[in-house]
């Protein structure tokens, strides 16, 4: 990379003020706070701004379920996401929220630069309400099955299916049920403002295309546009209707814009804001068409389609300039299982932290981290393990085995020159490929590299054995030498760790009475120099404490009489009601056969998808079945289950379904494969 100063302008996405933020968000903010933290002291200059997403009409019904107004909902949410932040060392410029006048103003401008270039269209659609509730129903409050004849998938979103990827109209739902109320929806006409996305189709060809060179998305977002781009952009609508919590539309009255308009421009409102605050912040500088600023937005893959496709339209349309890249992550599981609030593995941030270090979490997510959308696995023993193992037994291990000698026996002052200036030498120049993986987002190989050091650091120590040294006559300044080399190599690491464990740099800056501001600092070691006396700079992770954190993270599964009021029905409603009967000819034309599970994987982009590998007897087959939130894939090897052997197969984007496996349940989490019992052989006919 060049070492010609940038200035950088990166973004997080917005968490929602309805709620707090638990420890899958941390993985985006912990990924974001990293690479600033690595770009500021490289030199360059790097503003980091993020926000609450405060409307929408989930934040109007918590404030209604609460007794408050939506205002004093996320006034409240937002000091308890900006504690969380503080406390996981996330260093924003600014943390704002979208209710806001600069907010307010930008989405204005936005809409009406849109509307009177002729890129905004108005047309009456019919659109759902909850006849319970009386609001409307966004697209994620109303399930159904999905409408494609070749899925039928139940239990997906209003907007998508993430069984076979089909989007759609929520009114194509089959069997819609609002989430809010549990009843079916009813229809109204409304009069509804979309942003004709089909006009920039060539503007963000152009834009993913990197015709400048600078790659805008991650290879997989990028065929993933290619496939948009195929089946060609709709219309997106930008309005809802009263009652909701948001900005109305200028020339709309009892319309406003729907949360995916003005969120994103909480970007923009929230450096706007930042520029208030400081007098050498310009707003058009980052923001105007020309501005040469690099402009970067962490995100999840779940909202690829509104930050490469919406938000640079939006931009572009409106005057502004567009991202020099989106960097797309994955999501986090637990255990290798979807974040569950039964198993006590969806953990608040406040409740992590009301037991472990920060810095604990932010060493294990950056040691998994890489520059793709590959999920992140939270597995607990490997989390002790390798905190335990690298932070503590590796490096503050050096430093503590060699800081006692040099206060006790040399009143602190280190050696004036260099023990083995050759070791040194190769710690400094592994600093340009540790840069390179840390500007490519590459965070885990970065850290194999430092812990490769610091294994050769350790490696050092032993060989030279200060601790016999010492008892040697004669050797003093031998003991000197080689602790004072010990704790320089110590302080390169410390260095290329500061990005990752900011407070445990800090606090070995603080012994060892020198600040590194710079990443060049480590080709200047510390000679002829006093230390302080050596504190605890980490401490182990005790599996006590992972455990209660588990435990005070479970929720109860009882169903309790506030739910059953809130969702409108008991618990027994739920279930679906017996079909039509059919003759005995009928049934018999459906084939269930007896299969052995002989292999399950993740299916790479499918949130609910495993890939199961069935054994029925004269042949084997291929079932992609949504139960991947309720079981891990190695748990289902060997499994005897129940199959539709006859289904039609059915063509996926992930491969061809050739058959059904039977289970039960809503989904999600609450879905049960259909067990035999043992004797029973793969390929015999279920009667």
């Amino acid at each position: 990379m060049s070492d010609d100063s940038r200035t950088i302008l990166v973004t997080s996405a917005l968490p929602y003020a309805n709620g707090a933020i638990h420890l899958g968000h941390l993985v985006e903010y912990i990924q974001t706070d990293i690479w600033v933290r690595f770009q500021r002291l490289r030199g360059h200059k790097c503003l980091y701004v993020c926000a609450d997403d405060s409307h929408g009409t989930p934040i109007m019904l918590r404030a209604e379920e609460d007794g408050i107004s939506p205002e004093e909902l996320i006034s409240r949410i937002g000091e308890e996401h900006r504690a969380d932040f503080h406390e996981f060392a996330i260093s924003f410029d600014n943390f704002y929220t979208t209710h806001s006048d600069e907010n307010r103003d930008l989405a204005n401008l936005i809409y009406e630069r849109l509307r009177d270039s002729g890129h905004i269209a108005v047309r009456t659609i019919r659109e759902p309400y909850d006849p319970v509730k009386g609001v409307g129903l966004p697209d994620r409050y109303i399930r159904g099955t999905c409408p494609n004849p070749e899925c039928g998938a139940p239990d997906q979103y209003g907007d998508s299916c993430e069984v076979c990827s089909t989007t759609y109209h929520s009114s194509d739902l089959i069997n819609p049920l609002s989430v809010l109320s549990g009843q079916a929806p009813l229809w109204r006409d409304s009069e509804h403002y979309f942003v004709r996305l089909a006009d920039f189709t060539d503007m963000l060809k152009g834009w993913v295309g990197a015709a400048d060179g600078v790659a805008r998305v991650q290879p997989e977002i990028a065929n993933k546009l290619q496939e948009w781009f195929a089946m060609g952009l709709q219309d997106w609508d930008i309005s809802r209707d009263e009652p909701y919590f948001g900005f109305e539309i200028p020339d709309a009255p009892g319309k406003f814009f729907y949360v995916w308009l003005d969120a994103p421009i909480g970007y923009m409102a929230s450096f706007k804001n930042l520029c208030k605050q400081r007098d050498d912040l310009n707003f058009d500088d980052y923001w105007g068409p020309d501005s040469q600023v690099e402009l970067y937005h962490f995100i999840g893959k779940d909202i690829a389609y509104f930050h490469t496709l919406f938000w640079p339209a939006n931009l572009h349309g409106a005057g502004f300039r567009t991202p020099t890249a989106v960097f797309c992550h994955g999501f986090l599981t637990v255990n290798g299982r979807k974040m569950s609030k039964s198993r006590g593995t969806f953990i608040n941030a406040r409740t992590y932290l009301d037991h472990l270090n920060p810095e604990y979490l932010r060493y294990y997510y950056a040691g998994k981290l890489g520059s793709g959308i590959d999920d992140l696995d939270l597995n607990l023993d490997d989390f002790v393990q390798r905190v335990n193992s690298d932070l503590v037994g590796k490096v503050v291990n050096i430093a503590s085995r060699c800081a006692g000698f040099i206060a006790k026996g040399f009143d602190g002052r280190m050696a004036v020159s260099l023990a083995d200036p050759d070791l040194y030498a190769r710690f400094v120049s592994a600093g340009d490929q540790i840069a390179r993986h840390y500007e490519e987002r590459e965070f885990a190989k970065a850290v194999r590299e430092i812990m490769a050091l610091a294994d050769l650091a350790n490696q050092y120590i032993d060989e030279h054995k200060p601790w016999v040294l010492i008892k040697q006559e004669g050797s003093q300044i031998q003991v000197q030498a080689v602790c004072s080399m010990g704790l320089n190599l110590f302080r390169v690491l410390m260095i290329y760790l500061k990005p990752i464990v900011p407070m445990m740099a800090a606090r070995a800056e603080k012994f060892l009475d020198s600040e590194a501001s710079a990443w060049s600092d480590v080709h200047e070691p510390v000679l002829d120099h006093r230390i302080k006396g050596f504190q605890k700079l980490m401490t182990r992770v005790e599996r006590e404490r992972v455990d209660a954190m588990v435990e005070d993270s479970k929720e109860t599964l009882e169903v309790t009489e506030r739910d059953v009021s809130d969702a409108g029905q008991s618990p027994t409603d739920s279930l679906e009601p017996v079909a039509d009967e059919i003759d005995i000819d009928a049934l018999m034309k459906v084939d269930l056969r007896i299969a052995r599970i002989t292999a399950a994987a993740r299916v790479e982009g499918a949130d609910k998808l495993l890939e199961l590998t069935v054994d029925i007897g004269p042949e084997s087959r291929t079932i992609f079945a949504g139960v991947k939130a309720a079981y891990d894939p190695q748990d289902l090897i060997g499994r005897l289950t129940v199959v539709v052997a006859n289904l039609k197969h059915r063509k996926m984007r992930f491969g061809t379904s050739q058959g059904m496996v039977l289970a039960a349940g809503p989904g999600g989490e609450d879905i049960w494969l259909l067990s035999v019992d043992e004797g029973a052989k793969p390929g015999m006919r279920v009667k």
